[in-house]
């Protein structure tokens, strides 16, 4: 397996914030890493696998102090928090960061055959292959990978405000995806990181721990919503009418469960 040059890539979508990716981690392990500057401090929404050292990558980018968030506590979301201080995430996955459970490795052939075929959902292909396409160091060993734990200095829950001084993001409880999945709504911009409870994708909602139900009710929630932008856990970013056609998508195959 090739060795990568650089373990992630970003783009930069405004003046504060900063879209970064793990380019050689398959799309359905690869989820969206946001940077939002602030003047007191700054956030880091989701940290990626962990594979790569995010807060090396982007130290050009943390000048303040750095608060992690996490929107969900799957893998692919929280493998970089061990890297901060200061991490925060709702009260029902908080044990799940200090302590993860997830023990796959970075290749299919280890996970349980019923795994596979709750991932392997149409759009992301996930089969028996290694999900990186490159290493980031000689010798690195797909087997060795594991989620670190990392600290939880804060738990929130629905309402609590993320303050970074200029800018104030409400927390929405986004239960559906997984039990403790949230949101940040920032009300003035119309601008929401809505983690994996909505994303221009598969949306997966047949984890063990995934509630048809309740992901209902979060989209009931957030098809009413007035947002102008939502910056996803995964895929390109997209505007409110893109939101209610996903939305919509979703009620008309799942409503009945709710």
């Amino acid at each position: 397996m090739n060795i990568a040059s650089r373990w992630f890539d970003r783009a930069r979508v405004t003046d504060e914030i900063t879209l970064l990716w793990e380019p050689h981690v398959i799309p359905f392990f690869r989820c969206n890493i946001w940077h939002v500057r602030g003047r007191d401090r700054d956030l880091l929404i989701d940290t990626g696998t962990g594979i790569g050292g995010l807060r090396t990558a982007a130290a050009d980018l943390l000048q303040k102090a750095v608060t992690a968030v996490a929107t969900h506590v799957h893998a692919d979301h929280i493998g970089g928090h061990y890297e901060f201080q200061d991490c925060i995430v709702h009260r029902a996955e908080a044990a799940g960061l200090q302590e993860p459970t997830e023990r796959h490795t970075l290749i299919g052939e280890d996970f349980d055959p019923t795994d596979l075929s709750r991932f392997s959902v149409p759009g992301y292909a996930f089969t028996v292959e290694p999900m990186i396409t490159a290493v980031p160091f000689a010798g690195y060993d797909l087997r060795s990978y594991r989620v670190r734990p990392a600290p939880v200095t804060r738990v929130v829950d629905e309402g609590d405000i993320v303050d970074l001084g200029n800018r104030h993001f409400e927390v929405l409880h986004l239960p559906g995806h997984s039990p403790g999945s949230i949101g940040l709504w920032e009300k003035s911009t119309g601008t929401l990181f809505s983690g994996d409870s909505i994303y221009d994708g598969p949306l997966i909602d047949e984890f063990p721990s995934s509630s048809i139900c309740d992901y209902v009710r979060t989209m009931q929630r957030l098809r009413d919503l007035p947002v102008t932008v939502v910056h996803a856990g995964h895929e390109p970013s997209f505007g409110r009418e893109r939101l209610r056609v996903l939305i919509d998508a979703y009620l008309s195959r799942r409503g009945a469960a709710g």
